[in-house]
C-alpha cells in the first residue's frame, strides 16, 4: 500500500494541516439510497452475504467514490460482525432491524465468549479491505471501523434492536461486574479487529457509539467511554510509515466533548444537535471534528441544503480540523442528486475558509 493518497484532504485535515477546502465524506454513503446499491444488495440474497462476500462489499464501498467526489471512502461492513464471530448467529429481518439467536444474558453467558481471530472468523473483512485498496487506487483514504464495546454489547444483550434498552439497564444495576466482563471481552475484540483492519490497509479508523448518548454522565463514562479508552489506547498509531487517526462518534454525546477529546481519539464526531462553534471552543485544536448537518435537510431542496452547508461551514469558521458530514447516517430516501448537490457546495463555500492557510 502507497502511504499517501492521490486526494489528501481528509487526512490533512484531521492533523490541521492546510488543505484547499474542507473534505467530505457522509455515514453510510454505501447504501440503499443509491439505485446501485439495492441493485447488489438483491443480487446478494441478503444484507450478511453482501458483507460476507468480499467482492460485493469491495463493489458497494466504491460505489459512492465513483458517482460522488468525495474525500474519503469508508469499509462497507456492519457493527455487528464481531458478534457473529463470536457464534451468536446474527441475523436481519427485513424491516426489523438486527437480532442474535444466542444473545448474551447471563454470567456463564459472558463466560463463553472469547476474542474471534480476524484472520480466522472475520477474513471476509480483511479481504475486502485489500480489495479495495486495489481498486481504489490510492484515489481517496479508506476507513475501517467497529462498534464500541457499549453499542455491541446493547445489541448483544437485547437480541435484537430495542430502543428502550430494558435487558441491558437490568444487568447494569443488577450485575454491574458481569456487564463490565462483557464490556472487556468487547473491548479487546474491538480493538484486535481495528488493528488487523489497519494490517489489512485501512488509513483511519472510526468507533461507532451510537447508543452511548442514552446514558447518563456517570454511566457513560464508566461503561462506555473507559472502554472506547481501552481500544484507542492499543490501537496501532503507525503503519507503513503513514499515521492511523482515529474518530470517536458518540451520537447524543455532545455533553461529553471535553472528556472524548481526551480519550486518544484525534477525531470527534458531532451529531446536529451540538453546535460546531462551541464544539471547537470547547475542545481547541486537541481534536478534529466532524460533522454535522442533521440528515433531513438533504430531503429539502437543493437551495436550502446548499444554505444549511453555507451556516455549518461558517459555524465552523476558518482553518483546517473540520471534516464535514451529517450527524447520523444518510437515510433511504434521498435522492442522489441531493447528495451531489450537498457534496459541491461543501467544496465551492469551504474554499474562503482555507485560504490563509493554504
Amino acid at each position: 500500500m502507497i502511504s499517501l493518497t492521490k486526494n489528501n484532504r481528509f487526512l490533512n485535515t484531521i492533523w490541521h494541516e492546510p488543505v484547499d477546502a474542507t473534505p467530505v465524506w457522509i455515514m453510510r454513503q454505501a447504501g440503499r439510497y443509491l439505485p446501485e446499491y439495492r441493485e447488489v444488495r438483491q443480487k446478494a440474497g441478503s444484507f450478511m452475504q453482501l458483507c460476507k462476500t468480499p467482492e460485493l462489499a469491495c463493489q458497494v464501498t466504491l460505489q459512492p467514490i465513483n458517482r460522488f467526489p468525495l474525500d474519503a471512502a469508508i469499509l462497507f461492513s456492519d457493527i455487528l460482525t464481531i458478534p457473529d464471530a463470536m457464534g451468536l448467529g446474527l441475523y436481519f429481518k427485513e424491516g426489523e432491524g438486527p437480532g442474535f439467536e444466542h444473545p448474551v444474558r447471563t454470567v456463564k453467558d459472558i463466560q463463553k465468549l472469547s476474542v474471534p481471530d480476524p484472520e480466522l472468523s472475520l477474513r471476509y473483512v480483511l479481504d475486502a479491505i485489500k480489495m479495495i485498496q486495489n481498486e481504489l487506487a490510492n484515489r481517496v483514504p479508506l476507513i475501517g471501523f467497529c462498534g464500541s464495546p457499549w453499542t455491541i454489547a446493547t445489541y448483544m444483550v437485547e437480541g435484537s434492536a430495542n430502543k428502550s434498552f430494558p435487558l441491558i439497564k437490568k444487568m447494569m444495576q443488577e450485575e454491574p461486574l458481569a456487564l463490565s466482563q462483557l464490556l472487556t471481552v468487547l473491548a479487546k475484540a474491538v480493538c484486535t479487529h481495528l488493528n488487523a483492519q489497519i494490517k489489512a490497509g485501512v488509513q483511519a479508523v472510526m468507533i461507532f457509539d451510537t447508543w452511548g448518548g442514552m446514558l447518563d454522565t456517570l454511566s457513560y463514562q464508566k461503561y462506555s467511554l473507559h472502554f472506547i479508552q481501552q481500544v484507542l489506547t492499543n490501537l496501532i498509531k503507525e503503519q507503513n510509515g503513514q499515521r492511523i487517526p482515529a474518530i470517536l462518534f458518540t451520537k447524543g454525546g455532545g455533553k461529553w466533548l471535553e472528556e472524548m477529546a481526551e480519550s486518544g481519539c484525534q477525531v470527534l464526531g458531532v451529531d446536529w444537535h451540538t453546535s460546531l462553534h462551541d464544539a471547537r471552543q470547547r475542545v481547541g485544536n486537541k481534536v478534529a471534528l466532524q460533522g454535522n448537518m442533521d440528515p433531513k435537510i438533504l430531503l429539502e431542496s437543493p437551495s436550502i441544503i446548499r444554505a444549511e452547508v453555507e451556516r455549518i461551514l461558517e459555524e465552523y469558521g476558518e482553518g483546517s480540523g473540520h471534516i464535514f458530514n451529517l450527524g447520523h447516517g444518510i437515510t433511504p430516501d434521498v435522492p442522489p442528486d441531493h447528495l451531489a448537490e450537498l457534496i459541491d457546495a461543501v467544496h465551492n463555500y469551504s474554499q474562503r475558509f482555507h485560504q490563509k492557510g493554504f
